[in-house]
């Protein structure tokens, strides 16, 4: 009976837990679409500037040497040009698609920076609509499975051996 109930409220919770998965993947994609944003600013004056200089991005960067200081800065404009592109292509991946399809995506949800500041600011709530249902159904399934496995593999050892 204990079983039961342990596997029961670990369904629950990976169904709550799964509630939340369309709300927060929204919250995120607004936190990428802000960092694209950004970071195109960023990526445009740039390349602003090394057109000024008739040089090409990667030219305006090989001639960011000879101080410490210039080869620091030239080492993050290239790991910032390196994460626009990627947030970019994330982003053109995932804009427009409902939570079942950035489910399917949810390797797009990778950037740490991202995923902790729309952590910090999501606010959990309890979903009405079918996607939610839906997240919470799948969750509550898995979460059933994977806490009834477990429970199982744990008592398995303690369990009587009865004679025959």
């Amino acid at each position: 009976m204990i079983l039961r109930a342990l596997t029961l409220a670990g369904g629950l919770a990976g169904a709550i837990a799964g509630s939340q998965f369309p709300e927060y993947s929204q919250q995120y994609m607004q936190r990428l679409g802000g960092a694209v944003d950004a970071l195109g600013e960023v990526v445009a004056d740039f390349d602003a500037s090394a057109a000024a200089a008739s040089l090409s991005r990667e030219d305006a960067l090989a001639q960011m040497t000879g101080t410490a200081f210039l080869s620091r800065r030239g080492a993050d404009m290239a790991r910032t040009f390196a994460r626009y592109e990627r947030l970019s292509t994330d982003f053109a991946i995932l804009q427009g698609h409902g939570p079942f399809m950035r489910a399917y995506h949810a390797a797009r949800f990778t950037d740490s920076g991202i995923a902790r500041a729309a952590w910090q600011a999501y606010q959990p709530a309890v979903p009405v609509n079918f996607a939610g249902l839906i997240f919470a159904c799948f969750g509550f399934v898995t979460a059933t499975l994977g806490v009834g496995l477990l429970v199982r593999l744990v008592a398995w050892p303690l369990r009587r051996v009865t004679a025959p």
